[in-house]
């Protein structure tokens, strides 16, 4: 898809200041976790929306968004443009879902092409986030937008689903209403609409029960909507003086059949908890920064000191935020491995599954649990495990649950599957997902070498934790 970036300065792409600045902030910002290869739209035609007045106006974004519940209700929708679309687009785009993914949103490409519009998606708990327009316009823009708007909303109300929505539908709509102007971002920044739209809270509520009007409408622009770092609010309140810096990790793995490890890599995201005052200047350096890829940053990052130096230096948002996540590819040990062994014969499966620590991290490893697909055709199951918890599921999911490797000895869950009748030998085996959770450490290997405050008043209180858990961990049988 062909589209031109705006020429004012929109949330997505940072731009360099003026010379009296004495920050800036020049890099392309892109978006906060790595997407799927979007393939590119086939030639539809263009319609561009007519201004208000009966001119010919320029081409708009996005022109509308739904936020659709689970069983693909409109719960929410904000007209962007004059142009009003109609919400029977809600209605295909959900009879495309059932047709292509059973009804889940999720395992659908986040653009979809319909006969009269653009569609882009994103799911978060059981919440589709669904845009649309009739021009063309960068699709990653759109996606990366619709993102902040659930980071936001998240951010607001302290989770994100059907019944938190439909509750504070107000604050939904008037967020949206000061996110996106006429179909182009505006504010996206928490903190600047945090001080335009309070979030909600009981006084609130109560106050809208008894008078009928929202109250949670500022009375002016704050000031950080015109400052050159927008993320920071001029005045931070309740500064304590401390900065947390916590990396997280997933592990991605995958182990054929003959145990040999095929892929392993991590996703890490370097988290912070900033709580400085006035406006201070952060410098952080890796001890290892050339094993990471796939970087992106928030916009508060200059890149130009990490282009040439792979040094992180901001000016940073109060409160929590994501600094940067990153990529760690072809590593060579997993922390724990997992030994499936599955025999059929004369209508029986015997199931053995073998769970022991591979490449001790130096840290305890929680929160183990392996869980697979009880394969089709089977009758029955007799399944137990020499530690932890089995479990079988309304839905034929197995789960075991380990918590801790014991010392001792090795965690078995053995048993037998009982196959229908007149089926000899089991033809499908089953994949098996693993879960753990590792406090301390980053697997990847990668650590902070320095964090450098600058313009505070007295020297701040510096903490730093590392953590690791497993992403998609498969182990094929």
């Amino acid at each position: 898809m062909s589209g031109s970036i705006p020429e004012f300065p929109s949330p997505f792409y940072s731009f360099k200041t003026s010379a009296s600045c004495n920050q800036t902030v020049d890099a392309l910002t892109v978006p906060s976790r790595p997407l799927p290869v979007v393939p590119l739209l086939p030639d539809l035609p263009i319609l561009v929306s007519q201004s208000s007045s009966g001119g010919e106006g320029r081409q708009k974004m996005l022109q509308c968004i739904f936020l659709l519940s689970d069983s693909g209700e409109v719960m929410v929708e904000k007209q962007m443009v004059g142009h009003r679309v109609d919400r029977a687009i809600c209605g295909w785009f959900w009879d495309y879902v059932l047709a292509h993914a059973a009804g889940d949103p999720s395992k659908i490409l986040q653009v979809v092409v319909s006969p009269t519009h653009y569609l882009f998606q994103i799911y978060r708990n059981g919440v589709t986030f669904l845009a649309c327009t009739q021009v063309e316009m960068p699709p990653l823009m759109a996606i990366e937008f619709l993102s902040r708007v659930a980071d936001v909303l998240t951010d607001y109300l302290g989770d994100l689903n059907e019944d938190i929505i439909k509750d504070n539908f107000v604050i939904v709509y008037q967020v949206l209403d000061e996110m996106m102007d006429n179909g182009f971002p505006l504010t996206t920044e928490p903190n600047i609409l945090k001080e335009m739209i309070a979030p909600p809270n009981i006084v609130n509520k109560m106050l809208n029960v008894v008078t009928g009007k929202s109250s949670t409408l500022g009375s002016k622009l704050p000031d950080a909507a015109a400052s050159f770092v927008p993320w920071r609010s001029t005045v931070v309140k309740d500064a304590s003086n401390e900065v947390y810096v916590n990396i997280v990790e997933e592990l991605d793995a995958c182990v054929n059949r003959q145990g040999i490890l095929v892929k392993c890599e991590a996703y890490g995201e370097v988290q912070v908890n900033c709580s400085l005052p006035g406006v201070p200047e952060l410098t952080m350096s890796f001890a290892n920064p050339t094993i990471i890829n796939d970087v992106t940053f928030h916009p508060c990052v200059r890149f130009r000191p990490w282009e040439s130096n792979q040094v992180l230096s901001f000016v940073p948002p109060d409160g929590k935020f994501k600094l940067m996540s990153y990529r760690v590819k072809k590593l060579k040990k997993t922390p724990i491995y997992v030994k499936p062994q599955l025999t059929s014969d004369s209508g029986n499966c015997r199931v053995s599954v073998m769970v022991g620590i591979r490449n001790d991290p130096g840290k305890p490893i929680d929160s183990i649990t392996v869980q697979f697909q009880l394969p089709p055709l089977i009758v029955s199951a007799d399944l137990t495990a020499n530690h932890g918890t089995v479990d079988i599921l309304a839905d034929k999911t197995c789960l075991w649950t380990i918590g801790q490797i014991p010392k001792d000895r090795a965690p078995v869950l053995s048993g037998n599957l009982r196959l229908e009748e007149g089926l000899a030998q089991l033809h499908t085996l089953p994949t098996f997902q693993v879960k753990f959770k590792i406090m301390g450490v980053a697997l990847s290997g990668l650590q902070i070498d320095k964090l450098e405050v600058k313009s505070t008043p007295s020297a701040p209180y510096k903490g730093f934790r590392a953590q690791t858990q497993a992403g998609k961990y498969e182990v094929r049988s």
